[in-house]
């Protein structure tokens, strides 16, 4: 079995101090760690980087810094299961569908993709139109977060389970 974190906008220092110590207990425990964008600063980055060992798969949100010349998607496969990463940065509107085209577009096999996003602060697991969409919400709770929250996936046979987490 393989264990994957996933985290999406931490937002330090702009909105939140740190990452909190479940969170961070989490990434550091995970086999694999996905990080849908919107880290803040270098330092942030670099932290979570740090907490997963260096094993990050992670995006550039519309509030990261240029410097930290990260791609807008990136690919993790665990076993047969595919996960697409985005930060689907834009208006909440048409949200789901730039998630959708992004998936499809950068997947190998979209029928056994699932699709990893942030932006929107909101924890989110459905299925839209045969993919799987994963939003882990913001992992310090910046605002307009309820709370903060988290997902961590675990793949096991080719099989995909998923698990919220939250502060």
């Amino acid at each position: 079995m393989t264990t994957v974190a996933i985290v999406s906008d931490t937002h330090v220092p702009s909105r939140a101090g740190a990452v909190p110590e479940w969170v961070r207990e989490a990434v550091a425990s995970a086999d694999r760690v996905i990080h849908a964008g919107d880290f803040d600063s270098r330092d942030a980055y670099e932290a979570v980087r740090d907490m997963a060992g260096g094993d990050l798969v992670a995006v550039r949100g519309n509030m990261d810094p240029l410097a930290l010349d990260l791609p807008e998607t990136a690919s993790l496969t665990v076993e047969s299961v595919e996960f697409v990463v985005t930060h689907g940065d834009g208006h909440t509107g048409s949200y789901r569908d730039r998630v959708l085209q992004t998936v499809r577009r950068e997947a190998d096999d979209p029928d056994s993709t699932v699709g990893v996003s942030g932006h929107t602060h909101e924890l989110h697991d459905e299925v839209v139109d045969g993919i799987r969409l994963l939003n882990p919400g913001s992992a310090t709770g910046a605002a307009p977060a309820a709370s903060a929250s988290m997902l961590v996936a675990e793949v096991a046979g080719g099989e995909l389970s998923v698990a919220v987490r939250e502060g």
